[in-house]
Parts: structure tokens; sequence; C-alpha cells
């Protein structure tokens, strides 16, 4: 980390992602955002809040386009959990932009109600073990490394995986033909704003102009200069991009594995 970054204000904040329309949820997502569908009895963003309470996050921003509207209404302002309150803020690419700017754009759009570092989700995920753990944050904010990934066994939906992983730790961007395995990304990780800046980059500080970027070839490029890291996630994980997905979600008891 340059000694010009600044130092990121423990506990860090979290960005969810919550801007998608959702195409493979359809008829589903016609009328309700996907990070709205319910899982055995609350929306699928909720899950994610509840284990960001958990681990003490008190500020979360959560990026909307699709009905983003319902998403502001139905959570507002905050976040009440045992473990006390998450403040909320939005960041709006439709109202700003007429459309989501993918993932890479949505961070960049978010950065100025961020900081330096900080979580990652997609809201559309389902992982109940996940642990938002403090001790992560700290390895990563003395580490190099500007993004951590948690890579998960492939699903069917996936067989190829993403990205492979060292035996140090690193998240490795193998070409089509290289051997050994590969693991899916969950769609959590750590993050450092330097990620959204030059020279991975030519995002402006804020995205003000609503460039859409996607998220992959910046991490390829880092992975390529050895400043991704990556671990395996065995917790219960699901995209739930399919009502069939979703239908097979709440068969299977909360509690079950």
């Amino acid at each position: 980390m340059s000694d010009l970054t600044p130092t990121p204000t423990l506990p860090i904040p979290a960005l969810l992602l919550a801007a998608g329309r959702g195409e493979r949820m359809r008829p589903l997502t016609d009328h309700t955002p996907k990070p709205l569908l319910r899982v055995h009895d609350q929306p699928l963003l909720a899950w994610h809040l509840q284990a960001l309470g958990q681990a003490g996050c008190a500020r979360v921003v959560i990026n909307t386009a699709w009905l983003g509207e319902q998403i502001q209404s139905h959570f507002g302002a905050g976040f009440d959990h045992p473990q006390g309150h998450i403040a909320l803020r939005y960041s709006d690419e439709a109202a700003d932009f007429g459309r989501a700017l993918e993932t890479a754009g949505g961070m960049a759009r978010a950065l100025p109600l961020l900081g330096p570092v900080f979580w990652l989700a997609a809201g559309d995920v389902f992982a109940p073990d996940f642990v938002f753990d403090p001790a992560a944050v700290a390895r990563f904010v003395a580490s190099p490394a500007l993004a951590h990934l948690w890579l998960v066994p492939n699903p069917a939906h996936n067989p190829r995986g993403d990205f492979g992983l060292s035996e140090a730790g690193l998240a490795l961007n193998l070409p089509p033909e290289a051997p050994g395995p590969r693991y899916t990304y969950s769609t959590i990780g750590l993050f450092r704003a330097e990620l959204l800046g030059a020279p991975w980059t030519d995002l402006s500080p804020g995205n003000p102009r609503g460039a859409v970027a996607a998220l992959a070839p910046l991490l390829r490029q880092a992975m390529d200069q050895g400043r991704v890291s990556a671990s395996l996630y065995h917790g219960r994980w699901t995209d739930v991009g399919t009502p069939e997905r979703l239908a097979e979600l709440n068969r299977v008891p909360a509690s079950g594995t």
C-alpha cells in the first residue's frame, strides 16, 4: 500500500451490488428486483446485511438500477439487527444515468460513498455461512493485494470455473489451455479503491460520466501482476440466477447444508 493511500477506518464499509435486471429470473424479476426475492421469508439482500451487522459493519452502500426504488423503499436509510444498526446509502445508477453501469462501473461510481478499502458482495447470492471476518480485513490491509476474492467449488452452471489458485494464495488468470483446477468467483471479496483507477482502468474518480465497465478484466490485469489474493470458501453458496435455483433453495430448510 502506497504511503499516499488513506488508512482505512475500521470496521470498513461494504458495497452490495443490486443493480442488475435479472433477465434469467424472469418473469419473477419483471416486477421485483432480484435482491428482494425471498429466501426463507426474507429478501436475499437481508442475508448479507445480517452477516455484515454481525461482523460489526456500520455502513453499507447499495447500488441500484432496475426497480431500484423498491429496494430503497424496502430498506430505507438503515437496517436494524440484533447487534446494532447499519446506515444505508444508495448509488442510484438508473436515476443518474438511466442504466446499470456493470460491476466495475458501479463500484467506481460508489467510491465517494465508500473509502480506500471495502467489502463487495453481489446482492443476488445466497451465502448464509459466510463471515465478513474483521481478521480477514486486517490481513488484507497489511498485504499488497488490490483485491482478495473468495472462490467456491464450481457449480453445475459454471463447470470450468473462473480463476486458479496458487499454493501461496494468489488468484491466477489461467489461459484456457492451462492444466490445473479453476474455481468460481463467489462475488464476495475485499477491494482497494486503487483498483478502480490508473493504471488498471481509465475510469474517472466517481465515474461521473457513467462509463459501463466490467470487473473481470481489471481483476485479470491485477492477477497478472500478482496483486489479487484468494481463499476457498466451502460453506453454502448459491448464485440465485434462475427461478429453479430459487425454488430449490426454498425447498431446503434454512439450517440445511
